[in-house]
């Protein structure tokens, strides 16, 4: 008898350790997850920042993209009144030329 009781008490030591065990897994489990949704919002919230900055980044880009290309619009048509005004001296200068010519 006394040996089933010490198994007894064995056993029942065994089953509370065991409880005590899964209550501190238990509680682990749940730091665990708790850390893991704190990282998990500050990434979000992190990428969030990163996002709204590569976005205001873009846009300053898109900006300053489109300013370059009035400046070009702008000079190609300067470039293109110049060679007109450029033709329009040079057949005058042609044209001086050719009644100089036909004065001699």
């Amino acid at each position: 008898m006394e040996r089933d009781t010490i198994v007894k008490e064995v056993v029942e030591a065994l089953k509370l350790f065991s409880r005590e065990i899964r209550t501190q897994i238990d509680e682990m489990g749940s730091q665990l997850r708790a850390e893991i949704q704190d990282t998990a919002n500050q990434l979000q919230a992190e990428m969030q920042q990163f996002r709204a900055e590569v976005n205001e980044r873009f846009d300053r880009l898109k900006q300053k993209f489109a300013g370059l290309r009035v400046e070009l619009t702008e000079t190609q048509e300067t470039v293109h009144f110049l060679a007109a005004k450029t033709i329009q001296h040079e057949q005058k200068l042609h044209h001086l030329a050719w009644q100089r010519e036909s004065l001699r």
